[in-house]
């Protein structure tokens, strides 16, 4: 049984002194152009004592990738020196430092993006209240894009992180172009399921090429998935474990599952005997690392998700409890945070920037959106 403290050398050659990764999870910290804040820099490293890696919030890859109001940006150069003291801030602390990259693609508003259209892999709008419609992207524009994560993945190299997370999860751009609902394109970047993992695979090769021409360094490129869309036509739980053995062909350093639960099933009437991470674990069989996520709040959390895969992703309850990792391992169970969220806000509300206060306000205060 994989104990939580063990450490584990991963495809890159990186080595993570335990088994507890700080979940990336939306701040909305940094300055309006995506610059790295002193605030973001001392939230994330209270939290990095203890923990093997800690995944930041969302980084755009390019400006018209911006998600929401206050995102990190990794988008140009100028970020490198203030993503550099996030970095050595995180390392400090005792924990490697990756940066999640992404594009939102139709996940975001003209407001966020200063009057222009969002874009997409096909002019479709998201199935949520008030979506937009974006603008399908054009071959060029998606070339481009391409090229923008090797981009970032160069600054994350040359900013000093010891890795970086592709966000191919929560329905941003990566997952558009392999959904069925966004992407309805009949070029070279959509079709069947098999061309519309076109973009992925040309991203990956991307951001690997930048991996082999500046890290001086063992380097971590990992990813992470939504098993299942609920939209109709969407991504099935089928078509995951298609793009399952489709990542498996790259030397990514692990498979983040993203799931606001970690013992979730599977919509699919198939894929009932056992939870969603289980039958992924089983899938993956030893090809890469899995990562398992979703309210893990103690002891016998962290030992359920490690039953179903090699590294434990904490959000929310690092959030509130900063010490979690440490607790853990010093034996100070009792001393973990407990109650709701909503409670352990209303109690530590004043311990949060305001952008990042007004934030889980709105979130805690309303149902949220997994």
């Amino acid at each position: 049984m994989t104990e939580f403290t063990d450490e584990l050398t991963l495809k890159s050659g990186v080595t993570l002194k335990n088994r507890l990764m700080m979940s990336p999870m939306t701040t909305r910290q940094s300055f309006f152009d995506g610059q790295v804040t002193t605030d973001e820099i001392n939230y994330y490293e209270r939290r990095a004592h203890g923990v093997g890696a800690i995944i930041t919030g969302a980084a755009n890859v390019q400006d018209g990738g911006k998600g929401w109001p206050g995102e990190l940006s990794i988008a140009h150069d100028t970020m490198i020196p203030r993503l550099h003291e996030l970095a050595t801030a995180i390392q400090g602390a005792g924990a490697k430092a990756i940066v999640q990259i992404v594009h939102a693609g139709r996940m975001t508003d003209q407001a966020t993006l200063s009057g222009v259209q969002t874009v997409s892999a096909s002019a479709i709008p998201a199935a949520r209240p008030n979506a937009e419609t974006p603008r399908a992207m054009t071959d060029t524009e998606v070339q481009a894009t391409i090229t923008a994560f090797g981009e970032a993945t160069r600054r994350a190299i040359q900013a000093g992180f010891d890795g970086i997370e592709l966000h191919g999860a929560n329905t941003y751009l990566i997952q558009q172009f392999f959904s069925p609902h966004s992407n309805r394109r009949t070029d070279n970047w959509g079709g069947d399921r098999e061309k519309r993992t076109h973009f992925i695979k040309a991203m990956l090769d991307s951001v690997f090429a930048a991996v082999r021409q500046y890290a001086d360094r063992p380097f971590i490129v990992g990813y992470r998935v939504s098993p299942e869309e609920f939209e109709t036509p969407g991504i099935r739980f089928a078509d995951t474990l298609y793009l399952i053995d489709e990542l498996a062909q790259y030397d990514l350093d692990y498979l983040h599952v993203s799931l606001n639960n970690y013992d979730r099933v599977a919509r699919a009437d198939d894929y009932q005997a056992q939870s969603i991470l289980a039958y992924v674990k089983d899938y993956v069989n030893g090809r890469l690392p899995v990562m398992g996520v979703g309210q893990v709040r103690n002891r016998a959390d962290v030992t359920n998700v490690l039953a179903h895969a090699d590294l434990v992703a904490v959000g929310e309850q690092l959030l509130f409890d900063p010490d979690f990792a440490n607790k853990l391992m010093t034996g100070r169970d009792a001393e973990v945070l407990t109650g709701t969220f909503e409670q352990l806000f209303a109690q530590q509300r004043d311990q949060f920037s305001l952008p990042l206060a007004d934030f889980l306000a709105a979130r805690y205060q309303s149902t949220p959106n997994i």
